[in-house]
């Protein structure tokens, strides 16, 4: 496509920027949209990927029939199946009447399956077969319907690695990603960041009737260089309130700084223990969960330590005592010779020592899923087993929660 008309397709569909990754993938959503190929759209959080399935679905066969989106994580592991196949009268409690899915009243159009990391392996299966066959079964039935649909599936997730982990089907994964869309991020996108601000400061002043502010030089410095690690939508939000609570229409960096929640990329044990595991994390959750269980083994590890040092000691003690007359050893009210005083104070210590830690050098383990376990039973407890409030505090989806919640025995909150 030349310039001129992916310039159409971003003002169409409101998309700012000119990067060239951000074209690059304008460009193939338009290439693959006259097909019926399926679409994987990648990116991190926040970037703006639900544009790209709207594209693909107006510029298609399909554009005058249906398109559904569907945010996979949103949807609990229980009704998912049904949510998108449908299901029967009495497939299970509440199901009154015959229902149809997604995948039903989305035939022949499209439907957009945002967050399809998120699936359970049981619907991942299904899914497969729809996109195989064009044939699924609704919940309760034995019947095999048939669907034509396009679907375009978008992520943040890692899935490469959510296979490696036995959390994504391999086969799934190959059948969705025929075309692949790479959005960038927002920090790749440094010349856009401030095409994006003045967008959204204008839209929110017309909207309030207000002003637009302006950016000084050095805010306009601090802006681009800042790496907005929640994208666009963190931009947005912090030009909306930029606009509407600063009293200057002016802002200088040291006004835009306090709109800017602190960053911190860079803390030296989550750095260490990223190089030492060779691990990635899919979440700072994990992280802090690694962190924890090296600190405890760190503690364990002083504690044997001191424990070896004062065993040292005391082995030292009892050999200068083994030098004492017998008389010194014998009776405590004789005058006490210096290194015999050290040796019993020396003892004293030592047994008091073995005596009031002994429990604590029974080396503790604590698992990455002890830590979440309790994580989820304090934050279940704190909202009173609302299970909703629960998981955004977490910054989980429901879905997430309610698997775990199952696979740790929790269900009684």
């Amino acid at each position: 496509m030349d310039s001129k008309e992916i310039q159409k397709i971003k003002m169409r569909f409101g998309i700012v920027g000119n990067a060239e990754g951000l074209h690059r993938a304008i460009d193939i959503a338009m290439q693959v949209a006259p097909t019926d190929l399926s679409v994987l759209v990648t990116g991190e959080s926040g970037v703006g990927k639900e544009h790209f399935p709207q594209i693909i679905h107006q510029n298609s066969a399909r554009k005058h029939n249906k398109y559904i989106a569907v945010n996979c994580g949103a949807i609990p592991e229980g009704t998912i199946d049904s949510e998108l196949f449908g299901h029967v009268k009495g497939a299970f409690t509440g199901a009154i009447d015959e229902r149809n899915g997604y995948f039903a009243e989305a035939n022949n159009g499209t439907i957009f399956l945002d967050e399809i990391g998120e699936l359970p392996l049981s619907t991942q299966a299904r899914l497969l077969r729809v996109l195989e066959s064009g044939e699924y079964i609704k919940v309760g039935s034995s019947k095999v319907e048939k669907t034509n649909v396009r679907i375009v599936a978008a992520t943040n997730v890692n899935l490469v690695e959510a296979i490696a982990r036995g959390d994504f089907r391999e086969d799934l994964y190959y059948r969705l990603s025929t075309i692949p869309v790479k959005v960038p991020a927002l920090r790749e996108r440094p010349d856009d960041i401030f095409l994006l601000f003045r967008k959204f400061t204008s839209d929110v002043s017309e909207r309030y009737t207000m002003p637009p502010v302006q950016l000084t030089e050095d805010a306009k410095r601090l802006l681009t260089a800042y790496p907005w690690p929640g994208n666009i939508r963190q931009l947005k939000n912090v030009t909306e309130q930029i606009t509407l609570l600063s009293t200057q229409r002016e802002i200088t960096e040291e006004v835009l700084r306090e709109y800017l929640p602190e960053v911190k990329s860079s803390l030296p044990m989550i750095a260490g223990v990223k190089a030492s595991q060779g691990k990635t994390f899919e979440s700072e959750r994990e992280i802090l969960y690694q962190v924890l269980f090296d600190m405890r083994q760190d503690m364990a590890e002083l504690k044997r330590q001191v424990n070896a040092l004062m065993g040292g000691e005391m082995s030292t003690a009892r050999k200068a005592a083994s030098y004492m007359p017998t008389d010194e050893l014998t009776y405590v009210d004789n005058p006490l010779p210096a290194t015999r005083a050290i040796a019993i104070s020396a003892k004293k210590e030592h047994d008091d020592y073995e005596y009031q830690d002994t429990e604590e050098y029974v080396e503790e383990t604590l698992s990455i899923e002890d830590a979440e376990k309790e994580l989820i039973r304090k934050a279940l407890q704190r909202n009173r087993g609302k299970r909703k409030l629960a998981a955004q505090e977490l910054k989980i989806s429901e879905r997430t929660l309610y698997r775990k919640i199952k696979e740790y025995n929790l269900e009684d909150f």
